[in-house]
């Protein structure tokens, strides 16, 4: 069956995790019993959520859905009570901005992240290996302010992978780049994901980019999850006509509150290109 889908109502519990568990030292985030308030506002209420070793997973929901707080949780921007919060190895994280200093070039930004974790001498070479890798060996020395929104965005994808995580976090990075851009960024992440074996975690409002891109897809509502779908196509068959693809699209646009239009007959071009390439 190319998709398994658990609805909440589905659940014997509703305190065990929709999607099932991942077994212990099995996962690389794990997070249980998870509430989170500003004042009055419940933003989270007892989440449970757990992202295996190389699993890709995409968060929606409508906006106040706690989405990013679950994000800079798991990235321990906002530290969570003792418990709450388990992460195995080291996560990163680029946000929908790509907050570049403008008074560094691109290699001394993304050696930023090294440090506190390496020695002055490794840091450059680091830095510059992983710039190849997104595509930007010929920036090292460019300035933040001669960048292209998607060379912007890649210094970041950059400065989140170099110092090897095991959990990458992406909160909206490619919300802000035109189509042709964001296909050509997806297709790069989908080759990063692979060639590094890390999880990845990320926050998008675009039901296409996680059909598209994720593994599973989890959608919050009201600070909790609402529904997990698992999408088990390779990316090379996740065309927007596919029946499988558009009956789950029309499934995560209806939880989230949306009436869904039917799917573009045409082919998608990050499908095509990616089924070009021979990506799974």
């Amino acid at each position: 069956m190319a998709f398994m889908k658990r609805s909440a109502a589905a659940d014997p519990s509703h305190q065990q995790p929709l999607a099932p568990p991942v077994p212990d030292a099995a996962y690389v985030a794990r997070v249980r019993g998870h509430s989170r308030s500003f004042g009055d506002t419940h933003v989270l209420r007892d989440l449970d959520l757990d992202i295996g070793p190389g699993e890709f997973v995409a968060l929606l929901g409508r906006s106040g859905c706690g989405k990013s707080t679950v994000l800079r949780s798991l990235a321990e921007l906002d530290p969570a009570p003792a418990g709450e919060v388990e992460l195995l190895g080291r996560s990163a994280v680029a946000f929908q901005e790509p907050r570049l200093l403008p008074w560094r070039s691109v290699r001394q930004n993304v050696e930023l992240a090294l440090l506190n974790t390496e020695p002055r001498g490794r840091r450059a070479g680091l830095a510059e290996q992983t710039l190849v890798e997104v595509g930007l060996g010929d920036k090292l020395d460019a300035w933040p302010l001669q960048l292209s929104g998607g060379q912007a965005q890649r210094v970041s994808l950059a400065r989140a992978l170099v110092s090897n995580p095991s959990l990458l976090l992406l909160d909206e990075p490619f919300s802000a780049l035109d189509a042709l851009t964001r296909i050509e960024v997806h297709q790069l992440v989908i080759e990063l994901w692979r060639r590094h074996s890390m999880a990845i975690l990320i926050v998008t409002h675009d039901v296409d980019e996680a059909l598209a891109l994720a593994d599973r897809i989890v959608v919050l509502d009201e600070g909790r999850i609402a529904r997990t779908w698992r999408v088990d196509l390779p990316r090379t068959d996740r065309a927007p006509s596919r029946p499988e693809i558009a009956q789950v699209r029309t499934e995560v646009l209806h939880t989230l509150g949306v009436k869904a239009l039917a799917p573009n007959p045409r082919r998608d071009p990050l499908t095509q290109d990616l089924k070009n390439q021979g990506a799974a």
